[in-house]
């Protein structure tokens, strides 16, 4: 992953959780219930926070060469953000309950990610 696209792939991210989070509080509050609503506001909540992190993969990758544990990182938000939030939207609007077998593996992606950046910053690169 280069730089230019995990910071333009992480803006976007946080973009759509911005106006998901608007939607959520404002066009489906009425309709859900609080546990499904409480639901909806964690996707939104876990796509904010990797949002962040995928734009800080940018710059670090931008601050030196290309970094395969980075781009790896950049990666595995990019997919666990699509598992994990996109699961519970779909779950939420659709009551399709069997995505919340998905929501883990999104989960899964994201530790993958925290761990590569730990694991980057530890071996200096």
């Amino acid at each position: 992953m280069r730089s230019q696209l995990a910071i333009a792939i992480g803006a976007i991210s946080g973009f759509i959780a911005v106006a998901a989070g608007a939607f959520g509080a404002h066009g489906l509050k009425s309709r859900l219930t609080p546990d499904m609503l409480s639901t909806f506001e964690i996707g939104v909540r876990y796509q904010m926070y990797h949002a962040l992190l995928l734009v800080l993969i940018g710059v670090l990758l931008g601050r030196g060469s290309e970094n395969s544990t980075l781009s790896l990182a950049g990666w595995m938000v990019v997919a666990g953000t699509a598992l994990f939030s996109g699961s519970l939207y779909v779950l939420v609007l659709t009551g399709q309950r069997w995505l919340g077998a998905v929501t883990p593996l999104g989960g899964l992606c994201f530790l993958v990610a925290w761990l590569a950046v730990a694991y980057s910053a530890l071996r200096g690169s």
